[in-house]
């Protein structure tokens, strides 16, 4: 007899040594927690985030080191009718007297009445580190409330940088917490369902929050390498719940099956390490590779997400191979109970007179027509999927915007307010420039020209009463100017007007400056500037995700048909999502049922991410139905019969997880933000799509198709067949017959 695999020889240790082998998880999921938390996050700069030509604006407005305060408003507005300019400066008094005893506030500047004389701005600049001034700008709200109290027949409201940020975070942070709240409840009730049993519903969910565990702590160990952004940790908790659960839920559920059949516990950990452990970590690999298809982008926010991915990802494999057959084979027959009644008589593996696990009822009806009639059914299928995907061809990219955040707080009912009264306060683009300081003068004097021809044109807010505002560093070698919009960011007026800055107006007021270099940056220019970074490298990152899944998915199955098929329906069932998503995110027909304000667009950074994460996920239900199908071959079926059973005898557990994605994933589409409605609607409907019309109805119909075919590779990628696992079940005896 060969040497044995390893997924099977490191399970049969862990599950002949259990306490070895969970005290040696244990500790290792408690060094990496500690050594992370120790070494503390390295967080990535603006220097590690810049992109394009509005990050190079950033990098030089960082190079003049300004000190740049954070601002707050006071805007005063009549509740009806016209404003009593008296009551208004009465009322903006009253505010400057209040505020100035508020600690944290360096200053309060004269009121500012708008244009049309229908509001007064009272600006109030802030103390102390910007950064930090959202967490310190209560006391300036709370003496803002008390002016409005003293002043009721006038609108008086606070808003500024600190103000939203202290609402967005007050709104995200509830938002995360109910989505916390509610994705582990919901993932155990659906497992409880999935297997009639508590005991066995807690262990995938104990491995995947162990796996999270250890990967922040180990991502923080990597951030000292690859720097670490804000969204890291949602990333790693969002991943790693998912390949967790869905890797333990595939072991487990073949354990059960084997014991089923008579095996011993350690006969039945074997055979599942043997069978669904070689499928984890082929599955694992795919994920993996697609993760690392990310670091491809050149940019720090995805770097991140697959430094901290991948090490989930790599985690919850190395859980599923040691802690969970030792924590099986501890367990033993307890890890049926405590049984859900009516729930165990459902989902517990029945065996019939043979011995044999009883053949289910539904999944052979439903692959009836694949087997039966696989040409017409493929030709159905596909034409629907194609269909659903063919919106995404008008898939238009952009940055959310102030636009997009919730209107549920009062602070962005006064935004919309102040940018209404002042348009230069809303969207704006940064003239950064970069000269030797003897220039300084030449420079000025050029950026205050370009203000002039800007203000002349109907695409930029008209000029300020008192000039345009040039900011020049103290070494003199850097100018910011601030050149406004009255169109809000993601208009087709402000990207004209975006360009025609950049094209027109900046090169011909500054051209033939000695030694100067320029760009032009701001909130337009992020948003243009990414989507053109995303439309560049998402070809890069699709063509080395899709080699090397061809490579894993070809050495995996010895078939290079396997291969190429595995990438046409994971490539199929993207597409639907991107399609689905531009269905319901381009338009407004599902903005009251989801509660969001159609951007008529998608955000930007998602499409490439959703590439690798769902590439990556699908592989997990692919690998499981496919290895099935293999063991039919291997056992002596009809290629047909090797379809039926491994599509039958994987559903249950394909379906079960594909559950829990979705549940899990659904929530964050309640979440506010439109970012977060995006990835949750297009994460829950690409693995619905997959886990059913995908693995349900193309894979088998294809796979019926070419028959033989399926399994045909060049003579190098051949292996000798090893040993057939042990008593494969007969397809339902319907399907036999169906040729």
């Amino acid at each position: 007899m060969g040497r044995r695999p390893v997924t099977v020889r490191l399970a049969r240790w862990s599950a002949e040594h259990p306490w070895r082998a969970i005290a040696l998880w244990v500790v290792f999921v408690a060094v990496c927690f500690v050594g992370g938390n120790a070494a503390g996050l390295n967080e990535a700069g603006n220097a590690d985030q810049a992109v394009g030509e509005s990050g190079r604006a950033g990098l030089i407005v960082a190079d003049g080191d300004f000190h740049d305060p954070a601002l707050e408003n006071v805007l005063i507005t009549p509740r009806t009718g016209t404003l009593d300019p008296a009551a208004a400066k009465a009322a903006a008094d009253d505010a400057a007297a209040r505020l100035r005893l508020v600690e944290g506030v360096a200053g309060v500047g004269a009121p500012v009445p708008s244009r049309d004389g229908g509001a007064l701005l009272l600006p109030v600049t802030m103390s102390g580190d910007p950064e930090t001034a959202s967490d310190r700008v209560q006391p300036l709200r709370d003496a803002t409330a008390g002016v409005q109290a003293a002043h009721p027949q006038l609108r008086i409201e606070q808003v500024g940088g600190p103000s939203i940020g202290k609402a967005l975070d007050d709104t995200l942070g509830e938002d995360f917490k109910r989505a916390e709240l509610l994705s582990l409840p919901v993932t155990l009730a659906i497992l409880v369902v999935a297997f009639g049993a508590l005991i066995a519903a807690g262990v995938p969910v104990l491995l995947a929050l162990s796996s999270v565990a250890a990967a922040m702590g180990l991502s923080t160990l990597a951030s000292h390498l690859v720097p670490a952004t804000d969204t890291t940790a949602s990333v790693i908790l969002l991943i790693g719940m998912a390949v967790g659960v869905d890797y333990s839920l595939f072991y487990v559920r073949r354990e059960r099956e084997e014991r089923a059949k008579g095996r011993s516990g350690l006969d039945a950990v074997e055979v599942a390490a043997e069978t669904s452990g070689h499928a984890v970590v082929v599955s694992g690999f795919a994920v993996i590779i697609s993760m690392g298809g990310l670091l491809l982008v050149n940019d720090a926010v995805f770097s991140s997400l697959a430094v901290g991915s991948i090490l989930v990802v790599a985690v919850a494999v190395t859980g599923s191979l040691t802690v969970l057959p030792a924590l099986l084979a501890k367990l033993g027959r307890w890890v049926d109970r405590p049984r859900v009644p009516v729930l165990w008589r459902l989902t517990a593996s029945r065996t019939g007179p043979d011995g044999r696990p009883a053949r289910p009822r539904f999944w052979p009806a439903v692959l009836r027509p694949a087997l039966r009639a696989p040409l017409a059914t493929l030709v159905v299928s596909v034409g629907l999927l194609l269909a659903l995907a063919a919106p995404a061809l008008g898939m238009k990219l952009a940055f959310p915007g102030m636009e997009d955040v919730p209107r549920t707080t009062a602070t962005m009912q006064a935004y919309d307010r102040l940018t209404a009264a002042f348009p230069s306060t809303g969207t704006s683009h940064t003239v950064a420039v970069r000269a030797p300081a003897e220039q300084a003068d030449r420079v000025r004097a050029a950026l205050t020209d370009l203000a002039g021809r800007a203000a002349a044109d109907p695409l930029f807010a008209p000029a300020e009463a008192d000039g345009p505002k040039v900011e020049v560093s103290a070494d003199r070698r850097v100018s910011v100017l601030e050149v406004a919009t009255p169109y809000a960011s993601r208009t087709d007026e402000a990207a004209r007007s975006l360009h025609e800055l950049r094209d027109d107006l900046a090169p011909a007021a500054l051209r033939g400056i000695p030694g100067i270099e320029y760009a032009v940056g701001g909130g337009v220019a992020d948003s243009e500037d990414y989507a053109a970074h995303i439309r560049q490298k998402l070809p890069l990152v699709m063509a080395f995700v899709l080699a090397l899944t061809f490579l894993v998915m070809a050495w995996t199955f010895r078939s290079v048909v396997v291969a190429l098929t595995s990438i046409v329906l994971n490539l199929l069932s993207a597409g639907a999502a991107y399609g689905l998503l531009v269905l319901v995110f381009q338009g407004d027909w599902a903005a009251g049922p989801l509660g969001f304000t159609s951007m008529d667009a998608i955000v930007t950074w998602l499409p490439l991410f959703l590439f690798v994460v769902l590439f990556g996920l699908s592989m997990d239900y692919h690998v499981f139905v496919v290895s099935r199908i293999r063991e039919g071959i291997r056992a002596g079926m009809t290629n047909r019969d090797a379809v039926a059973y491994g599509i039958t005898s994987s559903a249950g557990v394909v379906t079960s997880a594909a559950v829990v994605m979705v549940g899990v994933f659904a929530i964050f589409a309640t979440l506010s933000t439109i970012d977060m409605k995006q990835l949750g609607v297009g994460l829950a409907a690409a693995i619905l799509l997959d886990a059913t019309i995908i693995r349900a109805v193309v894979l088998p119909a294809l796979m019926t198709l070419l028959g033989d075919a399926n399994w045909w590779a060049p003579r190098f990628l051949r292996a000798r067949p090893p040993a057939a696992p042990a008593d494969p079940p007969a397809p339902a005896p319907e399907l036999v017959g169906a040729r």
